[in-house]
């Protein structure tokens, strides 16, 4: 992609949670496992065919860019397992896998210095958003252990009544708690959801590298695609 830099005039940054601020494979990968052992209610060949269908290798438990599993909300997820052969209603399923998010919550693994880069952040007078398909209390209990709670402007889920990715809504529900134009944050993200919602938003598009996405499958739907959040503060520089 050709060189880009972000405008002097940037007001605020929107980030994606997994695979963003948090290494997806070390914080998600035993979760998926989980995930699909309680949708197949103990039943283990159920299971491997539940994980497959929610995007997770079984073998290498590699989670697939834009699967279910990496960009889809409690719900989403629920119901396809559901549909996949899950015995639990979609509703009750959706309970269960939320309260097992919430506990992943402390699971967290940060991909860099999170209160570090916030900080460098702040001080250039750029407010602080993270917009997750996770439920914004599961959010909200990552940024707490992680030591960024007071840190954030704006914490938002799929279940904050601001619409899902990859819908406009998360970003004007940000742009309206921050003061700020679209055209002047930007999103950052792992998936291509992330940048379709951005780009339907009018904000800048930055993929990162750092989670389930590549460059193959983030390239045409961002701005600029880089390796990880760590970079922000030179993009930031020029």
């Amino acid at each position: 992609m050709t060189p880009f830099r972000l405008p002097d005039n940037l007001q605020a940054i929107l980030f994606d949670k997994d695979g963003t601020l948090i290494d997806y494979e070390r914080t998600w990968g035993p979760v998926n496992v989980e995930v699909a052992r309680i949708a197949a209610a103990g039943d283990k060949a159920l299971a491997l065919r539940l994980l497959r269908a929610g995007g997770t290798d079984p073998e290498t438990g590699k989670t697939a860019a834009d699967s279910l599993f990496a960009s889809c909300n409690t719900i989403e997820i629920a119901e396809h397992l559901v549909s996949q052969g899950s015995p639990f209603g979609a509703a009750e399923l959706t309970g269960r896998l939320d309260a097992l998010f919430r506990q992943a919550a402390g699971r967290a693994v940060p991909l860099t210095d999170l209160p570090a880069l916030f900080d460098t952040l702040r001080a250039r007078n750029i407010a602080i958003g993270i917009a997750s398909s996770d439920s914004e209390i599961a959010i909200r209990d990552t940024a707490q252990g992680l030591n960024i709670s007071d840190r954030v402007d704006f914490i938002c889920g799929y279940d904050s009544g601001h619409g899902v990715k990859p819908e406009p809504g998360m970003v004007h529900a940000f742009c309206a708690a921050t003061g700020s134009l679209p055209s002047r944050i930007a999103v950052v993200g792992d998936n291509r959801h992330d940048m379709v919602m951005a780009r339907a938003a009018g904000a800048i598009s930055v993929g990162v590298l750092s989670g389930t996405g590549t460059q193959e499958t983030l390239a045409e739907h961002c701005d600029i695609c880089v390796a990880s959040i760590a970079e922000l503060p030179e993009l930031l520089a020029g």
